[in-house]
């Protein structure tokens, strides 16, 4: 197993990939695919196994106003029958490790119990326009204390 950037000449790949691990579900591999034609910024990595794209992770900027404020992680993906094998948790690691990723403050709409084995914990602030309560909203290296709703891409409005 490697993991590394992804690369242009792999997208469709990525989005191959996208469409498997999410069953029933056009919205992540139609927000990816948006991002790479309009050309943003996103950080994305790969684990390949066998010559095969077998999980993906992205991550975006997250906006305070116009300014970046940190960065929202979303998708991460592991092809199902690469799952429940720690892959997506150690692609995750990596991907933390990373220094145009270990400086920032990073977000996540997910599920609590998972992300928080990496650090993450409840974001109270800032407010996330797409997790109602912010109930499955989470930080890592978040000291924001001022009331504001966080900024994702444009791309993201289909949600």
């Amino acid at each position: 197993m490697k993991i590394r950037k992804l690369v242009p000449e792999e997208y469709a790949k990525a989005s191959a990939l996208l469409h498997l691990a999410f069953p029933g579900s056009a919205y992540e591999t139609e927000l990816v695919e948006t991002l790479h034609q309009n050309g943003k910024m996103v950080h994305e990595w790969v684990c390949i196994h066998i010559n095969k794209i077998i999980a993906y992770i992205a991550f975006t900027n997250a906006y305070h106003g116009s300014a970046v404020c940190g960065l929202h992680l979303a998708p991460l993906a592991v092809k199902p029958e690469f799952q429940r094998q720690g892959i997506g948790s150690e692609l995750l690691r990596f991907s933390l490790r990373q220094d145009v990723i270990k400086e920032s403050t990073i977000f996540v709409v997910g599920k609590p119990r998972f992300y928080q084995k990496f650090g993450f914990e409840p974001c109270a602030m800032p407010l996330c326009p797409l997790d109602k309560n912010n109930a499955h909203f989470l930080s890592l290296r978040n000291s924001t204390s001022s009331q504001f709703t966080v900024g994702y891409e444009p791309e993201f409005r289909g949600r």
